[in-house]
């Protein structure tokens, strides 16, 4: 009894924390939500955008300290009081900021030690945060590039720095529009929320069940039927999930198991739904909101981003589809048992539920030009409506699963908004000393004046500090670091920032940290390393098309239509050419040699016309002489030679 009783203050703090916890993150989706309905101005309410922010913020920092240990991944039962004071301490401080900001632009200009020690502890408390969230690699990036801001001026060469005061940066860090407070922070806390509450009702109107069911229709019978099934599922969900992770999660839990039942290793299984769901991030129209934040920085209509994407991301999953079916031809595979598929009447009846609110979307975006946030907000109010009235399959939506998605949504947001908040420190330096500049003409000049050196370079960077990351954190802090030398040096900045979302983002994929690989491999109980190779494999495209599309941009959609039609036509075809080397198989297996001549021929095919002098060339030799390596390979098999049922 008196064991019980002595558990009963552990029982209550832990219940207390659940409490504030949910009530906290609730609110951070409650405040997004208000702010894209421009709720403040019809109450009569004025405030300026950093006082929100620094709302949001406050929120953000007390649910972090509340909910992460101060040791990563140990377990969590209750906080402890530590935990207890730093979460009110950072509510308080960002609070302050939020409330009394209107005085802060005349208190900056004498940098009174109050203020500095406010924004000294604020950025203490983001730091912190940020480390039980993402680790210490994002917080070590973050206190170099503030160590280096102070005592940059004593380095020698182009990258020494102008003098700034301790007290300056730690106020213009925390506090200034350019930084904590800019518009990494402002995109997170109005369009990704929108958009990850978006993909959470989704999830809870059975909206992945049905891109499984859809999937398992589409694929019916064919061979390979497992793995084409997690390329399509993995798609359609991952254009509208912010997380190759949770991509794997929620999709790969049905369909690993199919690719193993139809013949493919555990490590094969593993590495195509990796792949698959992370080329959901680089799939429009949402593009794991990397799309909004793009265009928002670049100031761009959201609609070009989207066309510029559409291409390179077909192409990724043109390559992974044929691989998965190559695959299965080579290794005989086995086709999905009839039983596992579910009838087409009700699965098409029921898909009318998750049509709409991808048509509120899209209609909304480009026929209302409606903000990202706005347009999400109606789609998710599409999503309500058909959960609770139409349902899927007889299952519908409940009203109290509102309040679940509302907190859920909180949550899930949070390593994101802390994210940004990193990244706005990132920023602000860059911006207030003249990092930014310097580092740009020093990664041009470590390209030597060639354009690929350069690009090669800024490739291993985003995939180096990109890993782990969810992909809105991925794209802002490659967009302020490396995007910009990729601009100085000519490259036009669609391209630079497409190009360093991509590599961003195979760091899902490549090892030795390639979280969706590895998140994937626990499903299927397979290798993880074994698993990451075998992912980066399958998504060569992703390494090969930026550079492609650097080169020349007919393959983001720009230039005259024959430009574009023949681009495009020589990319599909030099895409299945590489595949097929790749895979080692078309008709029959493939020897060494052949394998490499089809790679060299097909991404001779795949570079566009407009990419240099004579470019032309190379898809006529490619097309031609990948031609004659079909034609080859046909007429042998043809000739009796059994293709063999290994897998290799």
């Amino acid at each position: 009894m008196a064991t019980s009783d002595a558990e009963h203050p552990r029982h209550d703090a832990s219940v207390a924390a659940s409490v504030t916890t949910g009530g906290l993150a609730v609110m951070i989706s409650i405040g997004a939500i208000g702010y894209a309905l421009d709720a403040f101005r019809l109450l009569g309410v004025g405030i300026y955008t950093e006082q929100f922010l620094a709302g949001m913020l406050a929120l953000a920092l007390a649910l972090g300290f509340l909910n992460l240990p101060a040791r990563r991944n140990a377990p969590r039962d209750g906080a402890p009081w530590y935990d207890w004071l730093a979460a009110g301490l950072s509510f308080a401080l960002a609070s302050y900021v939020a409330i009394d900001y209107p005085r802060f632009p005349a208190m900056m200009a004498t940098a009174p030690w109050p203020l500095t020690a406010v924004c000294v502890l604020l950025l203490a408390a983001v730091l912190e945060t940020l480390r039980r969230a993402a680790g210490n690699v994002l917080v070590g990036l973050c206190l170099f590039f503030i160590v280096y801001a102070l005592l940059g001026h004593l380095v020698p060469g182009r990258l020494q720095l102008r003098q700034i005061a301790f007290e300056d940066l730690m106020i213009y860090l925390a506090v200034d529009a350019n930084a904590v407070l800019g518009s990494p922070l402002a995109v997170s806390v109005t369009v990704v929320i929108a958009f990850v509450l978006m993909g959470q009702l989704l999830f809870l109107s059975r909206g992945s069940e049905f891109f499984t069911d859809l999937s398992l229709v589409l694929m019916r019978r064919q061979r390979g039927g497992g793995a084409k099934i997690a390329v399509v599922a993995s798609a359609l969900f991952g254009t509208i999930s912010g997380s190759a992770v949770s991509n794997v999660a929620s999709t790969g839990v049905v369909t690993i198991p199919l690719m193993r039942q139809g013949g493919y290793a555990p490590h094969q299984a593993a590495a195509i739904e990796a792949t698959a769901s992370t080329g959901g991030q680089l799939m429009p129209p949402v593009m794991g909101a990397a799309a909004f934040l793009m265009a928002e920085f670049l100031q761009i209509p959201y609609r070009e981003v989207m066309l510029a994407a559409l291409v390179p991301s077909l192409l990724y999953y043109l390559a992974l589809f044929l691989q998965a079916d190559l695959l299965a031809a080579k290794g005989g595979m086995a086709r999905i048992d009839a039983a596992a598929i579910p009838p087409i009447l009700p699965v098409l009846r029921g898909g009318g539920t998750f049509i709409l609110p991808f048509a509120v979307l899209i209609v909304g975006l480009f026929n209302f030009n409606l903000e990202p946030s706005t347009a999400a907000l109606y789609a998710s109010l599409a999503i309500i409506f058909a959960g609770v009235v139409l349902g899927y399959k007889g299952n519908y939506m409940r009203l109290s699963q509102l309040g679940a998605a509302l907190e859920t949504t909180g949550y899930a947001v949070l390593e994101i908004l802390l994210i940004a908040a990193a990244a706005g420190i990132v920023i602000g330096v860059l911006n207030v000393s003249g990092l930014g500049f310097a580092l740009t003409l020093s990664l041009v000049q470590l390209g030597g004046g060639n354009m690929y050196v350069l690009l090669i370079l800024t490739a291993a960077v985003c995939i180096l500090l990109g890993m782990g990351m969810p992909t809105t954190g991925v794209y802002v802090l490659l967009a302020a670091l490396v995007a910009p030398a990729l601009i100085q040096a000519g490259i036009g900045s669609i391209s630079a920032h497409l190009f360093v979302l991509y590599f961003g983002m195979m760091s899902m994929i490549t090892p030795p940290v390639a979280f969706a690989a590895f998140a994937a491999a626990t499903l299927a109980n397979a290798d993880p390393m074994r698993t990451g190779f075998e992912a980066a494999k399958f998504g060569w495209p992703a390494y090969v098309v930026p550079f492609l599309f650097v080169a020349s941009p007919s393959l983001l959609l720009q230039g005259s239509a024959w430009e574009l039609v023949l681009a495009v036509a020589t990319a599909i075809g030099g895409v299945g050419l590489v595949t097929i080397g790749v895979t080692g198989y078309v008709v029959r297996p493939l020897k060494a040699p052949v394998r490499t001549a089809f790679v060299v021929f097909g991404i001779a095919l795949m570079i566009p016309a407009g990419a240099f002098d004579g470019a032309i060339w190379t898809d006529i030799g490619g097309f031609v002489a990948g031609g004659a390596l079909l034609i080859r390979e046909f007429v042998g098999a043809r000739r009796g030679a059994a293709p063999s049922n290994a897998v290799r």
